[in-house]
């Protein structure tokens, strides 16, 4: 671990939407070094904020764009970040749900990730950090009590086979 043991903050986004039956689906992706499903996540730059951080993981690692939805935190979990020169660092990730609103066909990690949109149950059966399980399932509930417009036609496209719809 880090030598002062101090937990370091990331943000991640959890890019999602909405089927015409209010049904959610987020994506995960995969992570470069190990191949685990995780969520778009990474160290703030510069004077970003958490959302604006969020937002541009999710951009960068998994080419979607859209809007925070809700503005607030939607949880956050603990995991340990491994560094390829230097020992592991506690980490503390705030997620914040992104809606998403369109896909870039070009974006920095393509070809580097594994990109799977499904249901937030089978999202919780994926990720191995417990906590983030839980956001999860907690998640796909409070969307359902919101009833979040789609926002987009493209949406259901995406979401048209959400529990084997994995993309290279």
């Amino acid at each position: 671990m880090t030598g002062s043991g101090a937990v370091r903050r990331q943000y991640a986004a959890l890019p999602y939407c909405v089927d015409e039956e209010n049904r959610p689906h987020v994506l995960l992706i995969t992570s470069r070094g190990t191949g685990r499903w995780v969520l778009p996540k990474g160290w703030p730059d510069g004077a970003e904020t958490g959302p604006q951080t969020a937002a541009r993981e999710a951009m960068e690692e998994a080419g979607v764009v859209g809007r925070i939805e809700p503005p607030q935190p939607i949880g956050s979990y603990p995991y340990v970040k491994g560094l390829k020169h230097g020992g592991p660092i506690r980490c503390r990730v705030t997620v914040f749900g992104l809606l998403v609103q369109g896909f870039s066909p070009d974006f920095r990690e393509k070809g580097q990730r594994v990109l799977r949109w499904c249901a937030p149950a089978c999202g919780a059966e994926l990720v191995h950090e417990p906590e983030l399980a839980r956001l999860l399932l907690g998640f796909s509930r409070s969307v359902r009590k919101a009833k979040i417009d789609l926002g987009s036609p493209l949406l259901a496209s995406a979401a048209e086979s959400p529990e084997e719809n994995e993309l290279a």
